[in-house]
């Protein structure tokens, strides 16, 4: 699988983690499939307030809001544009999942919600300018893999 950020998510992310400085933010990921195997994300909601400096737990409300405007902007073209997972910062630590992460996102796509596969962004600002990343893939059935981005 192959996932890669539009130039715009990218400059919206650098100025949302520039905004909030040494505390968690994150959302869930908006995407559109490319190809098989090949998605964009292309939009992103943005929960910059109940994060601290070392932990985030997204307000769902805030993000089905967010999904449903999504939704509506892609005129409900599901088999194109669709949620593609979650994304979160780690200002302070590395790119990679905690095992809290794992855990949340091993849930989601195990879960009762008929998820098959989600994608989990990790981003950090390095020198405020430069940003660092991860994205790990979650599929039903499967164990966790890390994926490459563009």
């Amino acid at each position: 699988m192959q996932v890669e950020l539009a130039p715009q998510v990218r400059q919206r992310l650098r100025r949302e983690l520039r905004r909030a400085k040494r505390r968690e933010i994150g959302g869930v990921l908006m995407g559109e499939q490319i190809a098989a195997g090949h998605f964009r994300v292309v939009d992103f909601s943005v929960d910059a307030v109940t994060g601290s400096a070392a932990h985030f737990v997204r307000n769902n409300e805030q993000h089905e809001v967010a999904l449903r405007e999504f939704f509506q902007r892609t005129r409900s073209d599901y088999t194109r544009y669709n949620y593609l997972g979650e994304w979160h910062s780690h200002p302070s630590f590395d790119v990679r999942p905690s095992v809290t992460d794992v855990g949340s996102m091993l849930s989601l796509v195990e879960g009762e919600r008929s998820i098959d596969f989600a994608v989990l962004l990790i981003v950090r600002l390095d020198v405020w300018l430069y940003l660092s990343h991860s994205i790990s893939l979650f599929v039903r059935g499967q164990p966790p893999q890390m994926i490459h981005m563009t």
